[in-house]
């Protein structure tokens, strides 16, 4: 709040991403990564200064990006290929960053680069980089099957200039400033995933109310009926475990597993209701006619960014075998 913000907790974050993937989840996504990845980072990782430099800009309607993915890595994620050589007060950055949401608009980027290789990831540093610093550019803007409304592109890093106070943290601690934001940012698409299924529903709902077949509302049919009311369980399942898992991190206790579960079950009942919204709308559903096609095609991603299923699965196994 004494930077220009609400002062809300996190779980207003995750209740408006809800509210706006409901209507349209590329909007959502936008909100999603300036509150859920970009603000809570500079929020644990941010000095005084850092905050004071940042924060009212972004709380102002200044939009965030955050660039960690590259080409060779991305479910590993500290596979980084970006270096930051350290030149008297600066460091130079060069390397070049994929799928990074909100590129377009973006005025401030969170841009990660290792400025230690030989340290592993040890080296791995985060840098604020503003718009328009000199060799620093965003490139290429993907085409994507969703999300469309959300921009996702390429950046270049050559010869860019950072000043050495723009590292957010600690110099080799880039680290731990992405898998704590990472952790946060997985409930964050747990609750997109949630709001554009309940988006999908909605329709589906209203639709086979007036969809009539055989003389009568196919709402009528049991068949209908019973998917309906599988998939309700369902969402209503994925939501309560997402806005535990934001519960517990606004209570400052454990969340990584509550995270991931989260952002696993919500990402695979999203697909399934918003192909069963396509379903029931029959052969309409499947044109651009009706919004269901599109929230489909939104919800495919969610298996994907800010960590797969795949990916879920094994920290879920890793904490769970050994009995966290």
């Amino acid at each position: 709040e004494q930077y220009g913000g609400a002062g809300g907790h996190f779980f207003l974050s995750v209740i408006a991403v809800e509210e706006l993937a409901r209507v349209d989840p590329s909007v959502a996504l936008v909100v999603d990564v300036q509150n859920t990845l970009v603000i809570n980072a500079l929020l644990r990782w941010g000095g005084d200064d850092f905050k004071r430099r940042f924060l009212p800009r972004l709380a102002e309607g200044e939009v965030g990006a955050y660039a960690l993915s590259e080409a060779g890595s991305g479910s590993d994620a500290f596979a980084l290929a970006t270096r930051a050589d350290a030149d008297g007060d600066h460091f130079v950055l060069n390397g070049r960053k994929l799928w990074i949401s909100n590129a377009e608009e973006a005025e401030l980027f969170i841009v990660f680069a290792n400025a230690a290789p030989e340290d592993g990831y040890h080296g791995i540093t985060a840098f604020m980089v503003e718009r328009g610093t000199p060799g620093f550019r965003v490139g290429k803007k993907e085409d994507k099957l969703g999300i469309r409304a959300s921009s996702t592109c390429e950046l270049l890093l050559d010869d860019c200039r950072v000043p050495r106070e723009n590292i957010l943290g600690e110099l080799g601690r880039g680290y731990k400033v992405a898998i704590e934001t990472l952790n946060e940012g997985r409930i964050g698409i747990g609750a997109q995933m949630i709001g554009l299924a309940q988006g999908a529903l909605d329709h589906a709902v209203a639709y086979v109310q007036e969809r009539k077949q055989f003389g009568k509302p196919i709402s009528s049919f049991q068949g209908v009926q019973f998917q309906i009311a599988q998939a309700a369980t369902e969402l209503e399942a994925a939501r309560l475990l997402v806005y535990n898992a934001a519960r517990l991190r606004d209570a400052g206790s454990g969340y990584l597993t509550s995270g991931a579960m989260a952002k696993l079950y919500t990402s695979q009942v999203a697909e399934r209701v918003t192909s069963l919204a396509v379903q029931l709308f029959g052969g309409v559903g499947y044109t651009r006619d009706y919004p269901v096609e599109k929230l489909y095609r939104d919800a495919i991603i969610g298996q994907v960014y800010e960590g797969t299923s795949n990916m879920q699965l094994q920290t879920i196994a890793k904490q769970v075998l050994a009995g966290g």
